[in-house]
């Protein structure tokens, strides 16, 4: 007997022991000296948590590549016992639940940027030490850690830097080992910023995170980042702008962290920044999604990123390590938990009292927002859709009242009628913030300086009717609408037809042309059976198809509705045999990537084909275009970038011979302006001269140039436009706009803007006069923005070439956007 509880006891130590066990003793090197591949990592973690009655370990998901994404979550023994109590309690905080005996929830996400790899081997450390010498600061608190929260990317970088660096790793700046290749470790799969993608959720890695999150609502959030390798280290408190959201606690417990994480880098002599460039208020970030949702959100940031490796000489001589970017991580990542659980309770009550305010007296003007559907059902539903994924709660209407409120497309207080399947979204409700946030029709900038765009309210992205009401609506609503796909009515079949005007659209018509049926659409309205059909309705007609059997099982999988018709005789408009109904060719799709091309603008295509329409995308290195045939190309898309190549005359002739053969080229933001030095027959806007006369000849100030030099800063910002909205005219006829209103909401990144067309050129989506509407925009900026064309095709022989300054697939988030990328595909030169 006394031998089996001798060996039951030796059992339990061997277990206490393995689940102590240090990075270094795992992984045979010490944290620092080497990257960590993320397989380790998890391995690590899992290790750790054998056993271990402080910690569980938890998969959540999968990235896109296959790797696992994972949670540690670790508390004392007598926490661990009652977790799931304690999460429940800590959610019922949101309605009006009790703070008493809640510890409180510090939530630390690491390596969001994937070649910024020194903080998943700093979450390492961070775990084993809360595991065992600092213990003790898990008695109040549910310390919860993610890792690696981009584990494609991280890899991405880690088996380039393995596989390259010196023996002794070479600190010189211009080595090879610091020039990471093209697309670099930052994005995940489809080369998206994880960081941006919070309130979004475009991508799977946001999608399955946000979802734990969620489940969890921490007190305290930390987003462990890395920034130039010059740089510093930058914590809390942030920059200006803080969204006016912001309450006075958060930015207090902000100050409060700050100088905690100070008094270790005072007494190391260690460099940091702090309420400079990194503001909050962008609301897709790791530190601001967290803060509008009731967390003290916080981005902390290393010198180093993919360039510094190992080791690399920075700008003052010395040598920046892995080993100090760690160590620094580490401290604040311990010197956060300590001051979160020194005020606990005071994080804890403020959370709940951020939630009872968000419920009865929320902030913010408005305090109903009504979004209609203006016929477009489907960008309704995906809004909806954005919404739930955020725990907003919402409601669409079940009859009809009336209300007054701002109207989002024409900027004016009017009164308006609430109908029936409007979707309807209360600010009284505990993400209270997180709606206004999304939806207030003008961004409160308190600053000009900021770090990102600075506008994206969802009527705007989404180009849905909406109305924002300062007063509180309550109008019957129910938790879903209705929306059923009715099989199209027996009888004769000659074609069917489908709408053409949502995302959901262009994933049907890639459907049908991936089974090779033949596909055609109306180049003008017509009328058939008493019903109005608008140009760019599909047809699918029986001629050129052996069987139409399959197309309304393929529309009842895919949530579209098609209508049966049996004559292609039309009441009004072009019969179906007419010159008007124009045969769509199925396009064979190329984009460029490689060396010189953004990233974030080619993955964004990449993304929308593979994921979003499911129609084939071949990729083409950039380096291989002047060797490469084209011939097999219907579509090529240059994204946003630069192309030197195209100075080359021979290649940029081969380029024009192709498109005038019957190629479509799609061309987006910075590549319209260089291709326009070209000879392709357009040019960009540029400044009237006789008002540059003007300029000239009127009386200057002779001292105007004397600026001082601490306002270089405010000065520079003049031509700036990070991201702001505007109205932009449509010629709805041409099927570049195809499904569109007369106009389109667009986001501007830039001051470029196309010279109107005169001749053998289509003017789709014009600037007219000032049609700026929310967002910052630097005063020369703005005047430049006046009067110019956003979307464009031009004609060159037998082929086009479609000119976007703007990109309409930003980040994936601007929905409105998709169908107009569809058209350009899909719709233009057929």
């Amino acid at each position: 007997m006394k031998s089996a509880v001798l060996f039951l006891l030796l059992c339990i130590c061997m277990l206490a022991a393995k689940a102590q066990q240090s990075p270094a003793e795992f992984l045979g090197y010490q944290p620092g000296a080497r990257f960590t591949p993320h397989y380790k990592v998890v391995d690590y973690f899992r290790k750790i948590a054998e056993g271990n009655a402080m910690m569980r370990f938890e998969t959540y998901g999968q990235t896109y590549e296959g790797r696992p994404l994972v949670l540690a979550i670790l508390s004392s023994p007598a926490n661990i016992a009652r977790l799931e109590a304690i999460r429940s309690g800590n959610l019922a905080l949101l309605n009006g639940g009790s703070a008493h005996n809640q510890p409180v929830i510090i939530w630390l996400s690491y390596n969001v940027h994937g070649n910024e790899a020194v903080s998943t081997e700093a979450a390492m450390r961070t775990a084993h030490t809360l595991l065992t010498s600092r213990k003790a600061l898990l008695d109040n608190a549910v310390i919860i850690i993610d890792p690696c929260l981009n584990p494609d990317g991280r890899d991405r970088y880690v088996n380039f830097y393995n596989s390259v660096h010196a023996r002794i790793p070479d600190a010189t700046p211009y080595a090879r080992e610091h020039a990471e290749p093209w697309p670099g470790g930052r994005p995940n799969h489809y080369y998206f910023d994880l960081n941006r993608d919070w309130a979004w959720q475009s991508q799977t890695e946001s999608r399955q995170r946000v979802i734990q999150y969620n489940r969890w609502m921490p007190q305290v959030h930390v987003d462990f980042h890395e920034q130039g390798v010059d740089a510093p280290y930058y914590f809390a408190p942030a920059a200006e702008p803080l969204h006016d959201a912001v309450t006075e606690w958060q930015r207090a417990f902000q100050t409060q962290i700050g100088k905690h994480n100070a008094t270790y880098f005072d007494a190391n002599g260690w460099l940091y920044f702090t309420k400079e460039q990194f503001d909050l208020f962008y609301p897709s970030y790791g530190d601001t999604y967290p803060t509008y949702n009731g967390a003290i959100g916080m981005t902390y940031e290393q010198g180093g990123s993919g360039r510094a490796g190992l080791a690399i000489v920075n700008r003052e001589g010395d040598t920046l390590r892995l080993k100090d970017r760690l160590d620094h991580h580490f401290t604040t990542g311990i010197a956060t938990v300590e001051a979160s659980v020194a005020q606990a309770g005071k994080l804890v009550e403020e959370f709940g009292k951020f939630f009872r305010d968000a419920r009865q007296q929320p902030s913010g003007d408005y305090k109903t927002y009504v979004v209609k559907s203006g016929g477009n059902t489907e960008k309704l539903m995906s809004l909806a859709e954005t919404l739930r994924r955020n725990d907003i709660a919402f409601g669409f209407a079940t009859g009809n009242s009336n209300g007054n409120g701002f109207n989002y497309f024409t900027g004016k207080t009017e009164a308006f009628s609430i109908e029936k399947g409007d979707l309807v979204v209360s600010a009284f409700q505990p993400r209270s913030t997180m709606v206004r946030v999304l939806f207030e029709p003008v961004s409160r900038l308190t600053d000009s300086v900021t770090y990102d765009i600075t506008a994206w309210a969802m009527p705007y992205a989404y180009g849905l009717p909406a109305y924002a009401v300062k007063a509180r609506l309550q109008p019957a609503v129910a938790d879903s609408l209705e929306k059923t796909v009715a099989p199209p009515a027996v009888g004769a079949t000659y074609a069917y037809l489908a709408a053409w005007n949502s995302t959901k659209d262009v994933k049907f018509l890639a459907a049908l042309l991936n089974r090779n049926l033949r596909v055609r659409y109306a180049e003008a309205p017509f009328t058939i059976g008493g019903k109005v059909h608008p140009a760019g309705t599909l047809i699918i007609t029986k001629s050129g198809n052996t069987s139409l059997e399959s197309i309304p099982v393929i529309a009842a999988r895919m949530g579209v509705s098609v209508t049966r018709v049996p004559t292609g005789f039309v009441d009004k408009g072009a019969d179906f045999g007419s010159d008007k109904i124009r045969f769509i060719r199925k396009p064979k799709v190329g984009v460029l990537a490689g060396d010189g091309i953004s990233s974030l603008g080619m993955g964004e295509i990449w993304h929308y084909f593979e994921e979003q329409i499911e129609y084939p995308l071949t990729v083409l290195p950039a380096t291989a275009l002047p060797g490469s045939s084209w011939k097999d190309l219907d579509v090529l898309i240059l994204p946003d970038g630069r192309y030197d190549m195209l100075k080359d005359k021979a290649l940029a002739s081969r380029l024009k011979d192709w498109v005038s053969a019957g190629g479509r080229l799609i061309v987006m933001e910075d590549a319209v302006a260089q291709l326009a030095e070209g000879e392709w027959g357009y040019e960009m806007k540029k400044e009237k001269e006789e008002e540059k006369d003007e300029e000239d000849k009127a009386p200057k100030n002779p001292y105007t140039d004397l600026k001082p030099y601490a306002n270089r800063e405010r000065e520079s910002v003049s031509g700036f436009i990070p991201g702001a909205i505007y109205k932009v005219h449509l010629d709805k006829t041409h099927p570049l706009a195809f499904g569109y209103p007369e106009y389109y909401y667009t986001l501007k990144q830039n001051d470029q803007l196309l010279a109107y067309f005169k001749d053998d050129g289509w003017n789709v989506g014009a600037l007219k006069q000032d049609d700026y509407l929310t967002g910052f925009v630097g005063a020369s900026a703005r005047e430049r923005l006046r009067d110019g064309l956003v979307f464009g095709v031009k004609e060159i022989g037998n082929g086009e070439i479609i000119l976007m300054t703007d990109n309409p697939l930003f980040r994936s988030f601007w929905e409105n956007g998709k169908l107009l990328f569809g058209n350009a595909v899909f719709m233009v030169g057929q």
